[in-house]
């Protein structure tokens, strides 16, 4: 008779523990290969999305066509440059950004065919660059833009990021715009081609993740859940940076060691700075970008700026 109670204990526990694990709030992320998202592979690999009580989903999409992942549902949040989150609404892609990822320095840049020494000398040249709304369409305005040039004064030939610099040291096109790990694959080839800017020198690629609207208020715990995810990921990388970068760079198909030479061209960002980043540089910066897009054509009317992110979910 004492089996009975036994019994229903034991039932009851592993109702409650399926019960728990039903209760994982489920999120497809959408992502490209880019070096600066790698923590957020981390966190799913390694098991930290699952610790925080999420189920995620992380999805390769281009950058030129998530935001259509993101207005059909495909996906719930995604990851890209601050610039891009301008486009996507302008676009009708309600969606808020909510924490900072990276800051690139010299992790994006346009890498040309030898005999192109400097910027000026792309005028007439045939640029290969994903399309426009995406962040190498941006910074090849940016770069442009700062040296009295504009992407009339360019051939752009449409091409995502890594098949751009393929392209390139193959032969094809007079320069691309491109990002680690691929722009690595053109630093190792100085015969083959150069690097005549980066975002050492033209500042203006960094990351953010975001996800819709609606998702954000109906989810919010699990908004947070994911900003915890990603610091706890960025802890993992101080403290095994050995294995962290085996699995980041496994993503990727690179080595440990490729991955971590790629990843010093950029910054991944913590809560403190990402407080410091809504407050100030990204309201800066999301003025002259969205001025930027305007004048590019990118963007028919500039969104409210002022809507654009919500750091609540970090502090």
């Amino acid at each position: 008779m004492k089996k009975a109670p036994i019994i229903a204990a034991a039932l009851a526990a592993l109702l409650a523990g399926s019960a728990a694990h039903a209760a994982d709030t489920k999120v497809s992320i959408g992502i490209s290969g880019w070096t600066g998202f790698a923590p957020l592979t981390l966190a799913k690999e390694a098991g930290i999305f699952k610790k925080h009580g999420l189920d995620v989903n992380i999805v390769k999409v281009p950058q030129a066509s998530r935001h259509l992942a993101l207005a059909s549902g495909d996906i719930q949040c995604a990851a890209t440059t601050v610039e891009t989150w301008i486009v996507w609404n302008a676009a009708g892609v309600a969606t808020k950004q909510i924490f900072q990822l990276d800051v690139s320095h010299g992790a994006d840049g346009i890498a040309a065919k030898p005999g192109i020494e400097k910027v000026s000398d792309l005028k007439g040249k045939s640029v290969a660059a994903s399309a426009p709304g995406t962040s190498p369409y941006f910074l090849l305005a940016f770069i442009l833009a700062k040296n009295g040039l504009s992407m009339k004064d360019v051939t752009i030939v449409n091409m995502e990021p890594g098949p751009a610099a393929q392209a390139l040291l193959a032969g094809q096109n007079d320069a691309a715009v491109t990002y680690e790990p691929y722009l690595s694959s053109v630093r190792a080839a100085p015969d083959k081609g150069k690097i005549i800017a980066t975002t050492v020198e033209y500042p203006a690629v960094m990351d953010t993740f975001g996800c819709a609207t609606a998702f954000l208020k109906d989810n919010p715990e699990a908004a947070k859940a994911l900003a915890a995810s990603y610091y706890d990921a960025l802890e993992m990388i101080k403290t095994d940076k050995e294995k962290s970068y085996e699995i980041m760079g496994k993503d990727v198909k690179q080595s440990g060691k490729a991955f971590g030479e790629s990843a010093a061209y950029l910054e991944w960002q913590d809560k403190a700075a990402a407080q410091k980043f809504f407050e100030t540089t990204f309201k800066s910066f999301n003025e002259e970008a969205a001025d930027l897009l305007l004048s590019a054509g990118v963007i028919k009317v500039k969104p409210d700026l002022s809507t654009l992110a919500d750091p609540s979910f970090i502090k």
